[in-house]
C-alpha cells in the first residue's frame, strides 16, 4: 500500500491537530461524537460520513495507533502529508491551506476534498510526475500542476456528491425513517408480525417538506390500518414480508433485503425488542440513479472555470457518498466511463485530456473488487491533441 505510513506515531497526528487548530479540533469531534452516538439512522449515517474524522480522533489514543489497520495508516500517511506540505508554504499561503481545513471541519463538510487532494498529488507523485500545489502557491483555479518530461498538466481536484444523481436522497431517507420509527414501534407493539411497507415516490424526496409529507401519509396508513395508499407523488404497499428461500438461506436480514431490492433502494428495519415482530421499509424513486451523469454535469462546470486552456488539463472527480456495492456497481456497468466519454466530446471539455475518477475506497485503499485498481479510473480524451503524449501517459492513459 503505497501511501500507508510506515512509522506511525502520536506526534504526527499531534501535529495535524496543530495545523487544524486545537480548539476548532477539539469542539469538532466533540460535535461529531455527540451526532454519530445518537441510535438512529441519522447517527449511523453521521458515523458513515463522519468515518475519516473519527478515525483520525481514535488513533490520537497510542494504543490504538499501535493496533492501526492498513486504511488507517494510509490516513495517517496523508495527515503527515498535511503537514509536511504545510511546513513548505510561507505563511500566506499557510494560511490556505488552514482555510480549506476549516472548511472542512465546518457544518456538514469533512476533510475528504482536502485529503482528496494530497491522494491525487501522491498518485502523482508516484507515477514520476513532480507536483506543485500551485492553488495555494499561486492562487490559481486548478488545485496541481503535474511535470513529467517538461511536459506539464494542470490538474482539478473535486468533490461530487452521489445525492445530485439520486431522485430520493439518503439523508433525506436517515430523517424519515428517524421521525416513522416511533409510530412504527407503537404499531407493531399492537399488530406483531412482519411487514413489508414498499413504497415508491415517483418525484423522488430530496426536500424536507417531502419528508414531512411522506411521514404523514405512513402514519396516516398505520392509523387507519389501511395496506395501500396511492397519490401522484407516493405509492405506499403495505404487505406481510416475505423472502425467498434462497436468498433467506445463510443470510442476515439486511444482506436478504439488500439481495431482493439492489443497491439503489433505501432499505430500513424496525424490530420489537426480543420478539419476531419485524417492519420493513422499502422505497424507491420512480427513475433510475444517475450518479455518472451528476459527475459528468460537474465536470462540465468546472472545466470552464478551472482550467486556463494554455496547457492541457485533468479532471480528478471524488464521487462521495457512495458505499461499497453501489461504487463497484457503476465501475462493473461501465456508467461512469459512458458518461465521461459522452462528455468529453461536449465542446467544455476541449482543454480537457482525462477524467479520473475515485471514490473512499481508492482514498483509503480498499482493495479491487470494491475498489478500483491503481487508485482511480482514468479515461483519457481521444480528441485532445496531448492524449497520447508518452510523458502524460501514466496520469492520463485509461483504465483497462
Amino acid at each position: 500500500m503505497p501511501f500507508a505510513d510506515q512509522r506511525p506515531s502520536p506526534a504526527v497526528l499531534d501535529r495535524f491537530r496543530s495545523l487544524c487548530g486545537a480548539r476548532l479540533w477539539a469542539k469538532r469531534m466533540d460535535e461529531i461524537t455527540q451526532r454519530a452516538t445518537q441510535s438512529s439512522q441519522t447517527g449511523r449515517a453521521a458515523q458513515q460520513r463522519h468515518a475519516l474524522e473519527l478515525a483520525l480522533s481514535r488513533l490520537s489514543d497510542p494504543k490504538a495507533m499501535a493496533r492501526a489497520n492498513q486504511a488507517e495508516r494510509r490516513l495517517i500517511g496523508f495527515a503527515r502529508e498535511a503537514v509536511a506540505l504545510a511546513e513548505t508554504l510561507p505563511s500566506p499561503r499557510r494560511n490556505r491551506l488552514r482555510e480549506q481545513l476549516e472548511a472542512g471541519l465546518t457544518g456538514e463538510s469533512t476533510l475528504v476534498p482536502l485529503f482528496h487532494l494530497l491522494h491525487t498529488a501522491a498518485l502523482a507523485r508516484s507515477r514520476g510526475f513532480t507536483v506543485a500545489y500551485t492553488g495555494l502557491t499561486d492562487e490559481t483555479p486548478h488545485d496541481l500542476l503535474i511535470t513529467r518530461q517538461g511536459v506539464s498538466a494542470e490538474v482539478v481536484c473535486e468533490t461530487v456528491s452521489a445525492e445530485e444523481g439520486r431522485p430520493v436522497h439518503r439523508g433525506d431517507w436517515c430523517q424519515l425513517v428517524d421521525r416513522v420509527n416511533p409510530d412504527l414501534q407503537t404499531w407493531l407493539a399492537a399488530h406483531p408480525g412482519r411487514y413489508l411497507l414498499k413504497m415508491t415516490l415517483p418525484g423522488g424526496m430530496a426536500t424536507d417538506e417531502q419528508v414531512s409529507e411522506l411521514h404523514r401519509k405512513i402514519a396516516g396508513l398505520l392509523q387507519a390500518e389501511r395496506r395501500q395508499d396511492s397519490s401522484a407523488d407516493a405509492i405506499l404497499k403495505l404487505d406481510p414480508l416475505v423472502l425467498a428461500g434462497a436468498q433467506a438461506a445463510g443470510q442476515g436480514l439486511p444482506a436478504q433485503l439488500r439481495a431482493q431490492f439492489g443497491e439503489e433502494a433505501h432499505l430500513a428495519v424496525t424490530a420489537m425488542p426480543g420478539g419476531g415482530s419485524v417492519f420493513v421499509m422499502a422505497a424507491r424513486a420512480g427513475q433510475e440513479n444517475s450518479i455518472a451523469a451528476a459527475v459528468a454535469r460537474r465536470c462540465g462546470i468546472v472545466a470552464p472555470s478551472r482550467l486556463s486552456g494554455t496547457q492541457p488539463g485533468i479532471l480528478a472527480m471524488l464521487v462521495e457518498d457512495v458505499d461499497r456495492a453501489e461504487w463497484r456497481a457503476l465501475r462493473e456497468r461501465l456508467e461512469l466511463e459512458g458518461a465521461a466519454r459522452r462528455w468529453m466530446t461536449d465542446p467544455a471539455a476541449r482543454h480537457v485530456v482525462a477524467v479520473t475518477c475515485a471514490s473512499r475506497m481508492e482514498l483509503f485503499g480498499v482493495a479491487p473488487p470494491d475498489g478500483a485498481p491503481d487508485g482511480e479510473l482514468r479515461f483519457r480524451n481521444p480528441g485532445h491533441p496531448a492524449g497520447k503524449h508518452p510523458a502524460l501517459a501514466p496520469a492520463v492513459v485509461s483504465s483497462p
